[in-house]
């Protein structure tokens, strides 16, 4: 069974007294370990279709399944719940919360998910250390590094075990070597813990360290490629 399918997925958006159709008709498993990159040029859809991918915005029409049962079926307070646990996301921002530590960062999806404070600061603090940041734990995002505020904001994303890392332009605001550094923790990620791994970029040179790629023109699904 895939970990998530998603049938016949269109999206539109009113604009004044025009609709914007963003996804027309997309097709698109992925599955448990596997690791995919979505490329494309500037808006074609692929940051939209990572966001219903990830359950933070629906569909117009069509269907998004969750190791088969449909999405639809959720409210909104049970998708959170299912984000909270399920999913791991790394924007190309690291949306740390400046007035907190790395490790306070860290901390926040288990505190959220009702993990107990002391729990999640045994999770926090290990996956800190695993990523080098041992000594940047009472560090504020405004004192690390882009390279430490992004390796930050992915364990954030892994604190709670998700079953896929969600990363839209995750190394778009840093520099050739240190986004060279935090892709291959994402592939150290993927094979350490089989977490599925959906990646949106413009680098081509990095989407072809997946396994697969998607690439998108026009709101459709127009190659797919396998390595």
């Amino acid at each position: 069974m895939e970990l998530i399918s998603l049938k016949a997925v269109c999206k539109r958006y009113i604009r004044g007294s025009s609709t914007v159709e963003v996804l027309r008709g997309i097709d698109l498993g992925i599955e448990s370990g596997e690791t995919t990159a979505i490329v494309g040029a500037s808006g074609v859809g692929k940051s939209t279709l990572l966001n219903i991918m990830g359950a933070l915005d629906r569909t117009t029409t069509g269907e998004v399944f969750y190791r088969g049962e449909p999405s639809t079926s959720l409210d909104e307070k049970s998708l959170a719940r299912f984000r909270n646990r399920s999913i791991g996301f790394v924007f190309q921002s690291h949306h740390l919360l400046p007035e907190f530590t790395s490790l306070e960062n860290v901390m926040l999806p288990a505190l959220i998910g009702g993990v107990s404070r002391d729990e999640a600061i045994v999770r926090a603090s290990e996956l800190l250390d695993s990523v080098g940041l041992k000594n940047r734990l009472s560090h504020k995002p405004g004192e690390l590094s882009g390279g430490e505020q992004q390796r930050t904001a992915i364990v954030r994303a892994l604190i709670q075990n998700p079953d896929v890392v969600l990363a839209d332009e995750p190394t778009g605001n840093l520099d050739t070597v240190t986004a060279e550094e935090v892709f291959e923790l994402l592939l150290k990620i993927n094979r350490e813990r089989s977490t599925a791994l959906v990646v949106v970029t413009h680098n081509e040179t990095l989407a072809e360290k997946l396994s697969r790629t998607i690439r998108m023109v026009d709101g459709k699904i127009a190659e797919e490629l396998k390595a």
